[in-house]
């Protein structure tokens, strides 16, 4: 079995430009879901200092246009020229919430790593992007959740100490309820990811102040909680 691409990138790079758990290396995984081929046109919605477009630039010869609202894309550019990638992933500045500036029917897949949950938890966002997407292509995200649904003020006592509103964790089960509303996606893919607690333990040896915050709450027990769902649908 070949080592997976994320095990040779180098690990300074990796640990600088990470926002959470490792999305080049859910990306991966989730991409041995996904049926890419060279050229083809995907938009990463949502991705940070881009390591998943990154992955899906280097690994599978796709051109990707990588959005995202937190970083600007002059600091994305200079990371992806850094590569020689700059042909093939553009970088840009979308905010999901609002107006979304590509043509309809433009990609061949919408991808989203550990960002989908701070704008698509609602029954507004699936009607909102499938139209960017071509008849039969893909909309495929890897979110951070939770392994149950926890009912109204009894989280784990793991947990509570460090729960704010804004993670937006829910359970498989709650995903794909909302999914299942939307008649314009066939749901192929929805599971618990393998590659959860290696993500994260590779987030915690980052210096990110966030990644060392989350340190303390690991250590207290609350990732036996955690998982990584993947939702892939295609579109009708």
């Amino acid at each position: 079995m070949s080592t997976p691409f994320t095990d040779n990138y180098g690990r300074a790079f990796l640990l600088n430009a990470m926002m959470g758990p490792n999305a080049m290396r859910i990306t991966e995984e989730m991409a041995n879901f996904l049926s890419i081929s060279p050229g083809m046109r995907i938009l990463d919605l949502g991705c940070g200092m881009g390591i998943s477009s990154i992955l899906l630039a280097e690994k599978y010869d796709a051109i990707v246009f990588a959005a995202d609202l937190w970083i600007s894309p002059g600091e994305n550019a200079k990371r992806f020229a850094s590569l020689g990638l700059d042909s093939k992933i553009f970088p840009l500045l979308v905010d999901a919430t609002k107006d979304i500036p590509f043509a309809h029917e433009y990609f061949d897949m919408i991808i989203s790593v550990d960002a989908y949950q701070y704008f698509g938890g609602n029954e507004a966002m699936l009607p909102k992007l499938l139209p960017f997407v071509k008849k039969g292509g893909l909309l495929a995200i890897a979110v951070p959740g939770f392994t149950q649904d926890f009912p109204a003020g009894q989280l784990p006592k793991e947990v509570r100490p460090y729960w704010t509103p804004d993670w937006y964790f829910y359970s498989c089960a709650w995903w794909r309820a909302l999914w299942e509303k939307e008649p314009g996606i066939a749901i192929t893919v929805l599971r618990e990811m393998n590659s959860c607690k290696q993500a994260w333990d590779e987030w915690l040896q980052s210096s990110n102040p966030y990644a060392q915050r989350d340190i303390i709450m690991m250590e207290a027990g609350a990732g036996k909680y955690f998982n990584i769902i993947q939702i892939v649908g295609r579109k009708l």
